[in-house]
């Protein structure tokens, strides 16, 4: 399977767990640029799923580009009362939410991307929405790792040491335990990707 496919089925499969986790209307990724700063749709899942993978917005729109700049997670269960909602922005994708959950994605403390949760149903969970979002961002963070990796063995990111990454991956396994069959997952998914 070539490279580019390998990420696109990694990004896909975080974001489909991501929607059907809260019953959602769509899930997305968004990275950040690094040369940039603009924000790139890099998977969706459910409206919009089929347009909007390589759409970019200028940094800090809206609340995604609000959660990327501060790193702090977002929960806008009133979007017409919301000052970072960008109406226009939302607007332009065909799909504009009622409400919107958004955690940034992380790797060395530096946001590399936002996970995004567009009206999602009741809460189906004993945790609250937002920590569950939080929970499955460390995990997708994870899966972020291996794309970046796959990257980096192409020559686009600075080297790693493999086994900083083990470590890393296992530390925050440890410390999720709520999360633990989600993270399983998203490993055996790359474990599969990786090995073909």
């Amino acid at each position: 399977m070539p490279p580019d496919a390998i990420e696109r089925r990694l990004l896909q499969s975080i974001v489909e767990v991501a929607r059907h986790m809260f019953g959602a209307a769509a899930s997305s990724i968004f990275l950040v640029d690094p040369e940039t700063g603009e924000l790139v749709f890099e998977a969706v899942s459910g409206k919009g799923e089929q347009e909007l993978v390589g759409t970019r917005f200028p940094p800090g729109t809206g609340i995604a580009g609000w959660v990327a700049a501060s790193g702090q997670p977002m929960v806008a269960d009133d979007l017409a009362g919301t000052t970072p909602f960008a109406h226009d922005a939302a607007a332009s994708t065909g799909y504009v939410p009622a409400t919107i959950m958004a955690a940034p994605l992380f790797r060395f403390e530096e946001c590399v991307g936002v996970l995004e949760v567009l009206d999602r149903t009741a809460s189906r969970s004993e945790l609250d929405d937002m920590e569950l979002l939080g929970l499955f961002a460390t995990q997708a963070a994870c899966g972020l790792e291996f794309l970046l990796r796959e990257r980096q063995s192409r020559g686009l990111e600075p080297p790693d040491d493999p086994y900083v990454l083990l470590q890393r991956i296992g530390s925050r396994l440890a410390a999720t335990r709520p999360a633990e069959a989600t993270a399983v997952r998203l490993l055996a998914i790359a474990d599969e990707l990786l090995a073909r």
